[in-house]
């Protein structure tokens, strides 16, 4: 029951809590950003206005109003609101949670609703404990997570609930909360003016972090100096953006080294090497050691695109990448970050084939699904007792250039059945010299296309 002591209590903490804490909307029609996963006609907007809120997972980065969705469910349903911390609940809480949920639903014919944030942190056997309530419906279950849920979440419990995925917060949103922090009484109450600049280097710093930018601007509003009172009374504060640079000295952009981040920010890494992009291949290269990545996890990836995706257009490829790796080894953050910059751009700007890779995986498509087939003869080792009756083997040093006409693939197989050269750098100079002496053998009378 609410009581004057109560009241008094919860009055104190709010005016303890920080800017984010106390700027959390407790309705809908105050919730900024993520239209396309509670706006208007959308599913989970519909179930919470409606009180008809099915199993969910709210799933996205940090800031974007996971927690503040949940404390509006728990504001707008009329059944039970619980909460179970995943990093220090247990499997006996989430057994006394459900037990009193069970006995609530069969005596009183009230739901619960059961909120665990960050619930990729529960483990096996907690996320097990869920399922048979779950699924009977004798909780409903809203987990939120900033971890890919499909890979960090049970899957039993993944197809018993609804993923809704909610996204960076747009500039847009961003400055709407933060006008609003401003002006409002449970926030700095009018107590500061903001400048344009201040402003956007908020917007900027947040990242499409709702909370980071809320931080930042009560952080900002603490740099400022009161002035003396004047004859027309106390000057207003302006929080300019020297005080926003001084609260925050290092700027930080989202990365976790071992989420959704890190893997998109390393695919882009690679797309740019491989779209011949040396700028973005610095900016994402930047965002990775900026944050602290394995400056030796980036090396490797350096290492594999010198083959995947140029491989022999510019055999030199692989040999920068290799050095790269090897300097990242031995000379460390920061200077290699040098080194990995010149084998990430040289590898930008180098010609691109994919002729090694996809040469080669359509080979093991072939030994894994295609028929055995036999060695020629001629190729066979010739230390072993009956092999003069193989066939003879054309020793190719011993002709001009070096080369002559040969069967070298088992039989039903012919050349250009795996590797398709592109028609750039050393790869397509090799293979115009390859051209001209399969042309001359022609000329000779050779059955070359027999040959393999």
């Amino acid at each position: 029951m609410d009581t004057l002591f109560t009241r008094v209590e919860t009055a104190r903490k709010n005016d303890n809590a920080p800017l984010a804490a106390r700027m959390r909307p407790t309705t809908l029609d105050g919730y900024v950003g993520q239209a396309q996963a509670v706006g208007p006609g959308s599913w989970l907007r519909r179930a919470i206005e409606h009180d008809t809120l099915s199993s969910v997972i709210l799933y996205g980065p940090a800031g974007t109003g996971k927690t503040t969705l949940a404390r509006i469910i728990a504001n707008s349903t009329h059944a039970e609101f619980v909460e179970v911390s995943a990093i220090t609940g247990t499997v006996k809480d989430l057994r006394r949670e459900i037990e009193a949920a069970e006995s609530r639903l069969l005596t009183l014919g009230r739901r619960t609703i059961l909120f665990v944030d960050e619930i990729h942190r529960f483990n096996r056997s907690q996320q097990d404990a869920l399922l048979h309530a779950v699924e009977d419906r004798i909780v409903v279950l809203v987990g939120a997570t900033t971890e890919n849920p499909y890979f960090e979440v049970n899957s039993a419990l993944i197809s018993r609930s609804r993923v809704v995925e909610l996204t960076a917060l747009d500039d847009a949103s961003v400055r709407e909360l933060v006008r609003r922090a401003v002006a409002a009484p449970e926030g700095l109450a009018a107590r500061f003016e903001l400048s344009p600049e201040a402003e956007d280097e908020i917007v900027t710093l947040a990242g499409g972090d709702g909370r980071a930018a809320l931080t930042s601007l009560e952080l900002a509003s603490q740099m400022v100096d009161a002035p003396a009172d004047g004859e027309g009374g106390p000057a207003p504060l302006v929080i300019t953006r020297e005080h926003v640079a001084e609260a925050n000295p290092r700027r930080g952009l989202p990365y976790d080294k071992s989420g959704d981040m890190h893997y998109d920010v390393i695919s882009a890494f690679i797309k740019s090497m491989r779209g011949s992009d040396p700028d973005a291949v610095l900016y994402w290269l930047a965002r990775m050691l900026d944050a602290g990545e394995d400056p030796k996890f980036i090396a490797r990836r350096i290492m594999i695109c010198a083959s995947e995706d140029i491989g022999n257009a510019d055999p030199q490829a692989l040999l920068v990448a290799h050095a790269a790796f090897r300097a990242t080894e031995v000379i460390g953050m920061p200077e290699c970050r040098i080194n990995l910059a010149q084998a990430a751009t040289y590898l930008a700007l180098a010609p691109k084939s994919n002729a090694a890779e996809a040469g080669i995986d359509a080979a093991l498509e072939e030994v894994r699904r295609g028929p055995r087939r036999e060695v020629p003869s001629h190729l066979r080792d010739r230390h072993r007792p009956g092999s003069d009756e193989y066939g003879p083997y054309l020793y190719p040093h011993n002709y001009p250039g070096g080369w002559v006409p040969q069967r070298y693939l088992p039989e039903g197989l012919e050349r250009g059945c795996f590797y398709q050269a592109s028609p750039r750098g050393w790869e397509a100079w090799r293979q115009e010299a390859i051209g001209r002496d399969v042309a001359d053998a022609d000329k000779s009378g050779h059955d070359f296309g027999s040959l393999g």
